[in-house]
């Protein structure tokens, strides 16, 4: 299972090139169910992936000079105390509400990458009001530490709307704030859970490998089709956990849900006065900033 795990790990690693996100997403249940971590441990080694491949991703959009450093690094500092309580905390919980948890949140990613992203970008004159972009980071991060997700369809948005960043470097800022918060958390974690740590690094080698691989294949699919493909796939995912650890019947009926949404989907696309669609409209412009 240990070559499956690695293999895998690299296809963990091109979904996070090419998707700018997700690699917790899909790392926690690869450890959990493949590698045969318990949730704890394949939290704790998710925090690690992630905040290496983060941190060498982010070294390509800081030479870009896609990083906003005192926005970054005010949110990633917030970030790691709330990580670093939150790995601290998760100590006190069942592996089995943690693994509740990170599917929830599994699910409220698929539908944040569903939607896409709207019109977030805000005048780049625009000051970071650090009291509540702290009070953010605090949040996001204490959400990381416990169920070891949480990262840019967070941090993104967040740091789009209350940085006033554009969104290319509001990507790219992302990354240093998920490896500070990501480093917090597993700090938090190593006090009180064991980590295998050649097959962490074996791991975390393959997902950096993935990641420099996607990022070369950007240029060569289509980034819309690729986001929805990957939003069914976690939602699909989503159902399998809740199986495992609720009861089969939440699983499937959760799977059942997703395929009929799926399938609405796909016949709205063929369908230019589809409802859903004129819906999906109204609600960007809701979300839009005045």
């Amino acid at each position: 299972m240990v070559t499956l795990t690695i293999a895998l790990a690299v296809l963990v690693g091109v979904a996070l090139g090419l998707l700018g996100g997700g690699g917790s997403i899909l790392t926690v249940p690869l450890l959990a169910y493949v590698a045969g971590m318990d949730a704890k441990q394949a939290i704790a080694t998710s925090l690690l992936v992630v905040g290496v491949t983060s941190a060498v991703g982010a070294i390509s959009h800081a030479r870009a000079g896609r990083v906003q450093w005192r926005t970054g690094l005010t949110f990633g500092a917030a970030g790691m105390a709330g990580a670093y309580g939150g790995g601290l905390l998760a100590r006190f919980i069942p592996g089995t509400i943690l693994l509740i948890g990170f599917a929830v949140m599994m699910i409220a990613t698929a539908v944040a990458m569903l939607r896409g992203r709207r019109n977030l970008d805000t005048p780049a004159g625009h000051r970071l009001p650090v009291p509540k972009i702290l009070a953010e980071g605090l949040v996001v991060g204490l959400v990381t530490g416990l169920v070891g997700a949480g990262g840019g369809f967070l941090v993104v948005p967040a740091l789009a709307l209350l940085g006033g960043l554009p969104m290319p470097v509001a990507v790219g800022t992302s990354l240093i704030v998920i490896a500070m918060k990501s480093f917090a958390g597993l700090g938090g974690y190593l006090s009180s859970v064991h980590i295998n740590w050649t097959l962490a690094f074996a791991v975390t080698a393959a997902a950096v490998v993935g990641a420099l691989a996607g990022a070369r294949l950007t240029a060569l699919v289509n980034p819309e089709a690729l986001r929805k493909t990957f939003g069914w796939f976690v939602l699909a995912m989503s159902s399998i956990i809740l199986a495992q650890e609720i009861h089969p019947a939440v699983g499937i009926a959760a799977a059942i849900l997703t395929a009929i949404a799926a399938a609405l989907t796909f016949v709205c696309t063929r369908y230019a006065h589809c409802p859903l669609r004129r819906i999906s409209a109204a609600a960007g412009r809701g979300t839009a900033p005045a």
